[in-house]
Formats: structure tokens, sequence, C-alpha cells
């Protein structure tokens, strides 16, 4: 690609300066539809950009955005940049460089459903990034680009900022409305969706800060477009955070259905020693691991349909590249350890199933179990799949069951290692 539609800050220096990013037509696509579109027209241009969530799920945008009743007032946008995900790091580097691109994206959307407060809510650890938007806003305001009657139309709109306290379960829609109305962090049961009973009961809208960043382009340049880029069903581009046994890591803004190879060889520059693909986690900690146990797997399209075609998710395209130095066990065990370490503890099954495929997996990569405890391993996961409140039980058991499944020999690896320590002493007194 020539230039870069998200990540326009490498093409543009200084487009975080508002008179930059106003000289390089900044926020004449929120203009646009607040003095010449309905909010109705704003979500069908959506939908037929054919936009999908970039925060994992990969559900057609429009779609989510028409779910918000009209009967029901008012409406809320929380835009989430809690980006919690191990591997992820593609919304920092947005909310850093690209920031009004980003927020021209959260008005759009906010005009889109209705709403006349939105808010952006960042990770705890992302304090500096929440005062550097907070300064921005502050310059919106000033610009008579945020508050009232907004070129001279009746249409209102305030952004604020809210800053979580670190926990990945935050990054889940419905624990981070709990903590963005103070309350612990914790799922909600559902339904009712947040669609309809959201922040503060009512109608609530969340995408991704990548989702957001995609909407001035989308409306300045048609959603026509958009469609020409990427695939049929998966259109547009998308930020892959590449990261593990590469020479290159580091965000790749590529259209979608660009291949694990180009990215990989072509622009993460290949693995370090010219070792080869042992495996790839394509959405970071929570994929289904894909064993890359022939060479044309690094064709597959990195687009939603074709990763799940071969048994993964592309999810937030967060991709880590797994050399043949790596044993499953021990990234299983690291993998599992977090998720036991940011469970809410809400729910029974992720609770204590995380307690224990942490102690199992901590055994097997110490090298102090037995082959009835990668069984077990594996029985403990397939026991918590299916049973949990919210998706984050869901993803602890992707690396495990999947891991074991291809793996196992570097797990009966850990095992017969055990085993040998164990007799060389016996033999050795005779």
């Amino acid at each position: 690609m020539s230039e870069h539609v998200l990540l326009r800050h490498r093409d543009i220096p200084n487009i975080d300066r508002l008179d930059v990013y106003l000289a390089h037509g900044g926020f004449e696509a929120f203009k646009k539809v607040v003095t010449q579109q309905q909010p109705a027209d704003v979500i069908n241009e959506v939908k037929n950009s054919g936009l999908r969530g970039r925060g994992g799920a990969g559900f057609p945008t429009g779609l989510k955005w028409s779910f918000l009743p009209t009967n029901l007032w008012p409406h809320y946008v929380v835009c989430n940049a809690d980006e919690s995900e191990p591997g992820t790091f593609k919304d920092r580097e947005i909310l850093e460089s690209n920031p009004f691109q980003f927020l021209e994206g959260l008005m759009i959307a906010s005009y889109g459903v209705g709403a006349n407060l939105s808010y952006v809510y960042l990770r705890g650890e992302f304090w500096q990034v929440a005062a550097r938007l907070d300064e921005k806003i502050s310059e919106l305001e000033q610009a008579g680009l945020l508050g009232e009657n907004l070129f001279g139309t009746p249409y209102s709109l305030r952004l604020r900022t809210h800053l979580g306290a670190g926990a990945y379960i935050c990054g889940e829609e419905t624990a981070l409305l709990e903590s963005l109305e103070g309350k612990l962090g914790q799922p909600r049961l559902r339904p009712p969706f947040p669609a309809v009973v959201g922040l503060y009961g009512k109608p609530t809208l969340i995408n991704n800060v990548e989702t957001l960043t995609n909407l001035p382009p989308i409306f300045q340049k048609g959603a026509a477009w958009y469609k020409s880029l990427g695939t049929e069903k998966s259109p547009g581009v998308k930020i892959f955070s590449l990261s593990g046994c590469v020479n290159k890591p580091g965000n790749y803004e590529l259209p979608l259905g660009t291949t694990f190879r180009e990215l990989i060889f072509t622009h993460g520059g290949g693995l370090a020693d010219g070792r080869s693909v042992k495996a790839i986690m394509p959405a970071g900690a929570s994929s289904s691991i894909i064993h890359v146990n022939a060479d044309s797997l690094l064709d597959t399209p990195m687009d939603y349909e074709s990763v799940a075609a071969i048994g993964s998710q592309l999810g937030s395209a967060s991709v880590i590249v797994l050399d043949d130095t790596v044993n499953m066990a021990w990234l299983v065990s690291k993998t599992v350890n977090f998720f036991k370490h940011e469970s809410c503890g809400k729910c029974t099954p992720c609770r204590e199933g995380t307690f224990w495929m942490n102690r199992l997996a901590g055994r097997i990569a110490a090298g102090k179990a037995s082959a009835e405890d990668v069984t077990l391993l594996d029985s403990v996961a397939k026991q918590i799949a299916g049973k949990c409140l919210c998706a984050l039980g869901e993803f602890s058991v992707m690396a495990v069951t999947t891991g074991i499944k291809q793996f196992r020999q570097d797990f009966d690896g850990k095992v017969n290692e055990t085993r040998s320590e164990e007799t060389v002493p016996q033999e050795a007194m005779g």
C-alpha cells in the first residue's frame, strides 16, 4: 500500500497536531455527516462499507449500530481502549500518533447513534495517553468542533476519558461498563445486551479504537472505495501486531486477506537464524494455536473466514510467531498463568478452572509431571469451555486444548524428562 489509511502519521509528520490534521482534510467527514446527513444515513453508509469490528469479534459494525433502539434515550458511545491482550499494541499507536482521526471517528459514531456524551475507556497503564487525549479534546472544544450546536445545527457532543486500573477483564464490554460506572469490573449477565441496557442502564454502542479510526476515511472517500480494499467478506485494512520470533516485530497496516507469509517474511523480516515457523498464535494469548506442519499454511489469507477455516481466529490480529525452539508446554504454562491472574473470579468454571490449569501446566513445564497430568490438564480445559459467564474463560483454554492436541510430544517430552531424572539415581545406587 502506498498510503496508510489508519497509521497516517507514518506518511504525514505531526498529524497529531490539530492544524496539521485539519490541513489534510481533518473533520471534513464529521462536518459533512452532521450538516448533510441523518443518523440513519450514517448507519447505512457504515453497513455498505462492510466494516467489521476490529476489537476481535469481527462483527459487522453498521449492524451493531442499528441495534440501538430509537425509543429509549439517552444513547451513549463508549470506545474500548483497554487493549490488554498479550501481543496486541495497535490501538496505542493510533492513540499516541494519530489521535484526531480516532476522535473524529468516535464523533461520527456518536452522531450516527444519536449520542450527546461519549467516553473513551483506557487501560490504567495508559495514563499518559489519557492526559494527551484530554488535551486534544480541549483543543477541539476551543476550535468549535466539540460542544453545543455544532456547525449551527441542533446537535451537541461532549467527550470524556476514563482510566481503568489495569484489569484485563475490563476489555470485556460489560465489565468495562461496570468499571465505568464505578463498580467492580466484572461481566454482566446477558441478555440484556449493552445496545439496549448499557451504560447507566441506557442504550450504548461499544466499539474498538481501530474500528472507529476507519470511519473518517470511509465518509471522505465512500463505502465503495473502502470495500475495494481487503476481501469481499472482510473489507478494508487491518493493523497486524506482529511479535514473537521475528526479526522486525511491530505494527503493519495491510489489506485484510494478506497472507501470513507476506506479513512474517516480507514485512517482519523472517525468523532469526533462518529458523522455521513451528506455530502461529494469530489473536494473541486468546488464540487457538495454528500448527504450521505444512509450508502451504503460511499462504493462508489473514481474514476472518480464512483463519477460521484452518481452526483458529483472527481476533485482534496480534500475530505471535513461534519458531522451532519454542516448547509448547512452556508456552501453554505462560498463557494459562496470565488468564489465571486476570480471571475476575465471578464464575466458578473460570475461577477454579484457570487455577487448576495453571497448577498443572506449571508442573508440566517444570518437568515435574506425570503423563496423567497432561491428560488431566486437557480434561480440565474441556470442562471450562462453554460454561463461563464471559469470553475470558473460553479464551483461557484455547492454547491448552490446541497445544496438547497438536504438540503432544512437547508435553510428553517434559514427562519423559522427569522419569529419566528419577530413574538415574536409582540405577546408580544399584
